[in-house]
C-alpha cells in the first residue's frame, strides 16, 4: 500500500471515531422535552443538549407544532439545558419571529450559565425577554395581554 492511501485509510479511521463519539453523546445526552400549560401559557420544559443534529429538529418540530396548533403564548424554560448551538437557538429565534408576527409571544426562562453565555454572544437576550422566576414570566404574558386590549 503506498503512503497516499494509508494516510487516506487513517484520516478515514480518525472520522469514524470522532463520528462514533458524537454518535454516542447524541444517545447519551438526548433533549427531552416536555410540555406543560399555566392558563394560556405554554411552558415548554428542556432538559439536555439543544446542539446541531436530532436535538434541534426534535425541538423545532415541537415548537412548529405547537405554533401550527394555535398557541400564541411560549415560555421556554432552559433550565435543565446543559448546552445549546447555533442551531438551537435558531429555533427558538425562528419560533420567537413566527410568534410576534401574528401577535404572539415567546420568552425564555432560567438560562443556565454555560447557555446564557451563548445567548449573549449571539445577542438572543437583547431580543427575547428572559426572566429567572417562573411566576414573573407567567405575569409579563398577563401584563401584556392587559395593555394589549387596553
Amino acid at each position: 500500500m503506498d503512503w497516499g492511501v494509508k494516510r487516506k485509510v487513517a484520516d478515514a479511521r480518525r472520522c469514524a471515531k470522532r463520528s462514533k463519539r458524537g454518535m454516542l453523546s447524541e444517545i447519551t445526552m438526548p433533549l427531552e422535552i416536555s410540555i406543560r400549560e399555566s392558563e394560556d401559557v405554554t411552558i415548554v420544559d428542556l432538559q439536555g443538549r439543544a446542539t446541531i443534529g436530532a436535538n434541534t429538529d426534535l425541538l423545532d418540530f415541537q415548537l412548529r407544532k405547537l405554533t401550527a396548533s394555535g398557541v400564541r403564548k411560549v415560555l421556554v424554560n432552559l433550565a435543565g439545558l446543559t448546552m445549546m448551538d447555533s442551531s438551537g437557538i435558531a429555533s427558538i429565534a425562528g419560533t420567537y419571529v413566527g410568534l410576534t408576527r401574528e401577535g404572539g409571544s415567546l420568552k425564555l426562562l432560567r438560562p443556565s450559565d454555560r447557555v446564557r453565555e451563548v445567548l449573549a454572544v449571539m445577542r438572543i437576550l437583547n431580543s427575547i425577554p428572559t426572566f429567572e422566576n417562573e411566576a414573573e414570566a407567567l405575569a409579563s404574558f398577563r401584563l401584556a395581554s392587559r395593555s394589549a386590549t387596553s
